[in-house]
């Protein structure tokens, strides 16, 4: 039990989590903090503030480290394939076959969950806990957290297109340049000269890149609960869209180990397709979001399957890359002690 726990804080269970769970509760106890009109100009900072997180972003990347890594291409085209194409498409099916209008903010929930690049962080440490292909689980998290940059605003200008038609994609594409792809841009052309600077100040800057994620959350949420967006969503329901965010992510984990068999993995590069290949990144959610959906009550909504995928992604994966990695150890013992009776 001490070591699953160990397990889920390594993971993302940490104080940052709790934090999260903090700022939706301030949300909801003092929503005129966050709300538009309020004295402190939040959401505006929150915006800024996005735009240097991918600007450091960009900054930390060498083109020559991705050039490296790739050698191994068939890993990382099923990885990315898996995030980017596979998740989208099987959300697109099932809203074709169950979507309604009563509950199309929710849709476009769940469809921005699976629109998302992968996770850097959580899923680095589950491929490490479970024994598998480490290098190839930076890469691939790696580049998916840069090909999101472009390819998540494609997917959803495309589905939000499909679901609001008075709403003017051109404008939201113009604000994603400015945001998000210049301050990218910017920062792996400047790599060369000041990429270092994003090694030695790398805990401060996380810690402004979860401070701004916090920011984020808590305006999204207030002016939500502000304009009562939530008065009509039962927990009922809120229990079903955590239901079909669990459901999600086992289908999904399944489908990758299905996929790693069918192509003849070895066992290293099968857990670096399970666990890259499954998760969604909440870090780039959250800032991301923030320009794709200008209005912050639409915002929190969007916001709430992507928290509850995070949530539920760190648990189940947890327990999964405990007992892969425990079931390495053990065949790895069985095997010396076949090696030592010789």
């Amino acid at each position: 039990m001490k070591q699953f726990l160990q397990t889920l804080s390594t993971a993302g269970f940490n104080g940052f989590f709790f934090c999260l769970i903090g700022v939706v509760l301030l949300a909801y106890l003092f929503p005129s903090w966050g709300a538009e009109g309020s004295i402190l100009p939040l959401s505006a900072i929150a915006q800024y503030g996005v735009s240097i997180i991918f600007f450091f972003y960009g900054l930390k990347l060498s083109p020559q480290k991705m050039k490296e890594g790739l050698y191994n291409w068939r890993l990382h085209l099923l990885i990315q394939s898996s995030t980017f194409i596979a998740f989208p498409v099987l959300i697109l099916i099932l809203h074709t076959i169950f979507g309604t209008e009563s509950a199309k903010l929710i849709w476009l929930g769940v469809f921005y969950v699976a629109a998302l690049p992968s996770t850097v962080s959580s899923s680095v440490v589950m491929v490490s806990i479970a024994g598998g292909n480490m290098p190839a689980a930076i890469f691939n998290a790696s580049v998916s957290s840069i090909l999101g940059v472009f390819i998540t605003p494609v997917w959803m200008t495309y589905f939000m297109g499909e679901m609001y038609a008075e709403m003017d994609t051109t404008t939201v594409i113009i604000k994603l340049s400015f945001q998000v792809l210049a301050p990218v841009i910017v920062g792996l052309f400047l790599n060369k000269w000041y990429g270092h600077i994003t090694d030695r100040y790398k805990s401060q800057l996380r810690l402004f890149d979860q401070a701004i994620i916090l920011l984020i959350v808590f305006t999204s949420f207030a002016e939500s609960f502000e304009g009562h967006m939530f008065a009509d969503v039962p927990i009922t329901e809120i229990l079903g869209i955590a239901g079909a965010m669990i459901v999600l992510f086992l289908f999904m984990f399944g489908f990758m180990y299905f996929l790693s068999n069918l192509l003849k993995l070895n066992r290293e590069d099968r857990i670096a397709v399970l666990f890259c290949g499954s998760k969604k990144s909440l870090v780039q959610g959250a800032v991301m979001g923030k320009a794709l959906f200008p209005d912050p009550m639409m915002l929190g909504v969007v916001l709430l399957p992507l928290m509850l995928y995070h949530a539920l992604q760190l648990i189940a994966s947890s327990i999964i890359a405990e007992a892969m990695g425990n079931r390495k150890l053990h065949e790895y013992g069985a095997d010396k002690i076949k090696q030592d009776a010789r």
